[in-house]
């Protein structure tokens, strides 16, 4: 295990830069998981980090040591911080005091869609893109497709908000989703408050590619143009619409009770 307790030492100025700057994220091809749960994700899931970054505090901590204990028996490497500058780091209030420094996935975007999959056009906030991969991976869906104008899947928020679905999920950023639904290989779904069709009555048992668009405006024009059906979610309150993310987890689960009939 590595101690670093200057400010000033270059491996801790980088770890602010990441943990402070989007850019800085992309530009590295890494990012930083915080809290207990989702190293031990990363950890089932994944394997070794890139180091794990601990408090001196969080090391008396029995679920942090035991993490540690494993990186250490894999020969992982470990940086350990004073509290007070562990804190300048962590984006956590009140967090337990471990993260890990991990490389974000860069995967090829498949030429067609043959599994289930997700395609976010324009969803900014990174609480919704958060909740729909959460959604998503506890539904059984692979993959997942984001627009350029998509909130960074692999910003602290999205990751927080998605609590380990990031690590069961093939993630594609800035892809141009209308050659993908123009060559999908399934039927490609968007909701739609003027759809006819609602979404009980549509047929899911078969893998499908659900579209959501931005917050406001929805899923934009030439992309709803492309999708194979439309439905809509019925609802009885005196409400417009639904939240993106509500919406997503009701067609998935849908989805989920169509394939267990």
């Amino acid at each position: 295990m590595k101690t670093i307790t200057s400010r000033d030492n270059a491996q801790y100025k980088d770890l602010k830069h990441l943990a402070t700057s989007s850019q800085a994220r992309k530009k590295a091809g890494q990012t930083l998981l915080d809290g207990v749960h989702l190293c031990q994700a990363y950890l089932e899931l994944r394997g070794l980090p890139v180091q794990c970054i601990v408090s001196e505090t969080a090391l008396n901590n029995p679920e942090v040591a035991d993490i540690v204990g494993k990186i250490e028996h894999q020969r992982g490497h470990t940086i350990a911080l004073p509290d007070a500058l562990y804190n300048a780091v962590s984006q956590v209030e009140h967090g337990v005091g471990v993260m890990f420094q991990i490389d974000t996935p860069e995967r090829a975007v498949p030429d067609a869609m043959t599994v289930s999959a997700v395609l976010l056009d324009n969803v900014q906030d990174p609480g919704n893109v958060g909740s729909i991969l959460r959604s998503a991976a506890a539904a059984g869906i692979k993959q997942v497709y984001c627009s350029g104008g998509t909130a960074f899947c692999w910003s602290p928020k999205v990751l927080r908000a998605a609590m380990g679905a990031h690590f069961v999920l093939d993630i594609f950023e800035n892809v141009d989703l209308a050659p993908l639904m123009a060559a999908s290989r399934i039927p490609t779904l968007a909701t739609s408050g003027y759809a006819r069709t609602r979404l009980y009555d549509a047929d899911l048992s078969k893998p499908v590619a659900w579209i959501f668009g931005h917050e406001g405006q929805g899923v934009a024009d030439d992309l709803l143009s492309l999708a194979t059906q439309t439905v809509v979610i019925p609802h009885l309150g005196q409400v417009e619409s639904l939240n993106v993310a509500a919406c997503a987890a009701v067609c998935f689960f849908e989805q989920v009770r169509q394939n267990q009939q």
